[in-house]
């Protein structure tokens, strides 16, 4: 493949990549207890060109960009009074434990409701979990928070619907809030300008390879009409 393709369509590609990651993240931006992923890229080695005549160094060419690492900011963001009694919120470390058909998952987001059975749930109608892993009972409308198992979880990981799993190690220190939800670790503003940024790497990139190509095909044509 002709270097500046290459070079040019993995930029390409990177920057697809980036704008999912936004995407998902202006997605979440009222979800509670998100917490928004940070994507930094990276470029490939460079080459270093020289000059076939005399061996001269002429300078470095870059092969390519890709997406290095992806992660996940963690901290807490301000908890908001929703006056809902099932609403729940961790002030401080720890997360929420949930029973769901693919295991115990942790999360923050404490938008929870109460199921037929009279039984704490999340959003997708999976157990909250209490000491002991069990159901927490909701009476008359309210839950005892007291009841509401923190847990301590290390290296935790996203498995999507605002899940993690991790290491479970424990209870962990933070306090259980009835009637607060913790906001989205998304900024829209921010988001938004770093999309448009994106967009507009993802142009340059195009244009790039559409000047390339059409170099490519006014050579050839011109090698193509040489006199032989």
């Amino acid at each position: 493949m002709e270097r500046g393709l290459y070079i040019a369509a993995s930029g390409m590609l990177a920057e697809m990549a980036r704008q999912d990651q936004l995407a998902n993240e202006l997605a979440n931006a009222s979800t509670p207890g998100y917490k928004a992923d940070r994507v930094s890229q990276k470029a490939f080695g460079d080459l270093l060109l020289s000059d076939s005549a005399d061996g001269s160094v002429v300078g470095p060419l870059g092969s390519g960009a890709a997406i290095d690492k992806q992660q996940t900011d963690l901290r807490q963001q301000a908890l908001r009074d929703t006056g809902e009694p099932l609403d729940l919120a961790i002030q401080g470390d720890g997360w929420f434990g949930v029973r769901t058909a693919s295991g115990i998952r942790y999360t923050r987001n404490g938008a929870f409701t109460a199921d037929a059975k009279g039984n704490l749930v999340d959003q997708l109608g999976n157990q909250v979990l209490g000491e002991g892993n069990q159901p927490i009972k909701v009476t008359d409308g309210t839950v005892d928070t007291s009841k509401v198992a923190v847990f301590k979880v290390a290296n935790p990981v996203k498995q999507g619907d605002s899940y993690f799993t991790g290491n479970a190690g424990g209870k962990d220190t933070g306090e259980v809030r009835s009637g607060s939800l913790e906001g989205s670790g998304v900024d829209p503003a921010r988001t938004m300008v770093d999309l448009m940024a994106s967009m507009r790497a993802m142009e340059a990139t195009q244009k790039a390879i559409t000047t390339i190509d059409s170099t490519l095909q006014l050579t050839a044509s011109q090698v193509g009409n040489l006199p032989g």
